[in-house]
């Protein structure tokens, strides 16, 4: 191996990198705007349900296990190891990864096996990062997985075999789509530098390239939506890529330049032309907040407070949204308590696992996948379908409520801690007479109210059988 693939392999530009790239928590720059269209107002009802997805990052950055695109942006908060190569040479190398990415494993029948596994309900696949290398047969660039070395492969259209995949898993399918490319000359012009993540180029100046690109997204968006069977989401990243006027606080905490013009591709138009194609679709149009963002998304971390708006924390499983080699993976533990604490809040957690180069989840990202699921076989009741409510906390406890108003009271468990013989709390307390199980227990347990607290009494036996439990789940009738 050459020193110079030995410097790629060990490119040390992943930490922090999803934070700075495009990260929020609940804004409250603006109001959220439920949908008015009964189709979509529907489909949003059905999403919110389903509480758990998973978040595929997959395309060429996975060949040398690097964050996906970042690395060829010129920015401050960009660290490349080698210092001696110049960013023009780094922005040809990293692109022509593309003539190496040839998955021959590629199997999203394992994929979707493992979400299955997991208790997942919805996918969203990135059918374009903001590098610009498709994982669709589009047919307005010849830079996508279908014209590399892949070329010839039965699954060379990657796209359309993962959303079979988990469509016949019973699954909402959603397509990610980057509206920055940043491989595409309509929006990085090579007659120019590019020297951050925006259009590099005065719009102002040359409308006739920018409305060349808008139409270049239009016409691949309508490809996704025409040609890949039914999709459930629109997950439009890429949140600098807006109108002026929509700039915030939130968008200026990102650190990134603003431009002194628009970047907007007519999301109306978008958004017409999309649930013309695919009757009802949700579109979120990250960040941009507005009638085109149908539910938010704060980035790898959770809300302080509830919100009764539809949201969704995208958390990676490991510390990287790709496959990057040695990546350590969040105990199956933590995320069940990342889980639990979401739905509590309102939200969905879209969980982040990234497949290797070959087309593969690690034996390691599995078995995680595979624990988490076990747990919602016998504790699901207290996460999917539910809604929140206001009173969603009791010191360790988190609450839920199900459609018919029974109640979930959920206790996160922290490896070798005890299971105690009382568990007590005051808010939301039971309906006098009422009857209080464990999920996945058929007994009724002993239970009373005293000064205000409900005190619910858990049998030595059942200590015991859940000792080494991630989180149990009381649920009972409220008053």
């Amino acid at each position: 191996m050459t020193n110079k693939l030995n410097w790629l392999f060990l490119l040390l530009i992943v930490i922090s990198f999803g934070a700075k790239a495009q990260n929020t928590l609940h804004p409250t720059s603006s109001e959220y705007e439920y949908p008015t269209d009964p189709k979509v107002a529907e489909k949003l009802e059905q999403w919110r349900d389903q509480k758990f997805g998973i978040l595929i990052h997959w395309g060429i950055y996975a060949v040398p296990g690097i964050v996906e695109s970042w690395s060829i942006v010129n920015e401050d908060w960009i660290n490349r190891k080698d210092t001696t190569q110049s960013y023009e040479d780094y922005k040809k190398w990293y692109w022509g990864l593309s003539e190496k990415f040839n998955p021959t494993g590629f199997d999203p029948s394992q994929w979707a096996n493992a979400a299955e596994k997991a208790g997942m309900k919805y996918v969203v696949f990135t059918t374009k990062h903001h590098d610009g290398f498709n994982m669709f047969d589009t047919q307005f660039t010849d830079y996508k997985i279908s014209n590399g070395p892949f070329k010839n492969n039965p699954k060379a259209d990657v796209a359309k075999y993962v959303f079979e995949a988990f469509r016949e898993k019973g699954m909402m399918i959603g397509a990610y789509f980057s509206k920055p490319d940043w491989h595409s000359q309509y929006y990085w012009w090579d007659y120019r530098a590019t020297p951050d993540r925006n259009v590099n180029y005065d719009i102002r100046k040359h409308p006739w390239r920018w409305n060349q690109y808008v139409q270049f997204t239009h016409n691949q968006l309508n490809e996704i939506t025409t040609n890949y069977g039914d999709i459930d989401i629109l997950w439009l990243d890429g949140g600098w890529v807006r109108p002026k006027s929509t700039v915030n606080e939130e968008v200026l905490s990102w650190g990134a330049p603003i431009p002194d013009f628009d970047q907007e591709i007519n999301m109306p138009k978008v958004a017409e032309m999309v649930r013309n194609n695919q009757e009802g679709i949700l579109i979120v149009d990250r960040t941009v907040h507005g009638p085109f963002e149908n539910y938010r998304t704060p980035e790898q971390g959770i809300p302080a407070t509830m919100s009764s708006d539809p949201w969704e924390s995208c958390i990676t499983l490991g510390g990287a949204w790709g496959y990057v080699p040695n990546d350590k993976f969040k105990p199956s533990r933590k995320v069940i308590h990342l889980l639990i604490e979401i739905v509590a809040k309102g939200g969905n957690l879209l969980l982040g696992v990234g497949p290797t180069a070959d087309g593969l989840f690690l034996p390691e990202q599995v078995a995680r996948l595979e624990e988490i699921g076990k747990w919602l076989e016998v504790n699901g009741a207290g996460i999917y379908n539910t809604r929140a409510i206001d009173t969603f906390q009791d010191e360790k406890l988190y609450f839920t409520q199900g459609k018919a108003k029974e109640m979930y009271a959920l206790l996160p468990l922290e490896e070798n801690e005890k299971l105690e013989e009382t568990i007590s709390w005051s808010l939301n307390p039971p309906k006098k007479g009422s009857k209080i199980t464990i999920l996945g227990e058929s007994k009724s347990l002993k239970w009373k109210t005293e000064n205000g607290r409900t005190l619910v009494s858990i049998p030595k036996s059942i200590q015991q059988k859940h000792k080494n439990s991630p989180a149990i789940v009381l649920t009972y009738i409220s008053e």
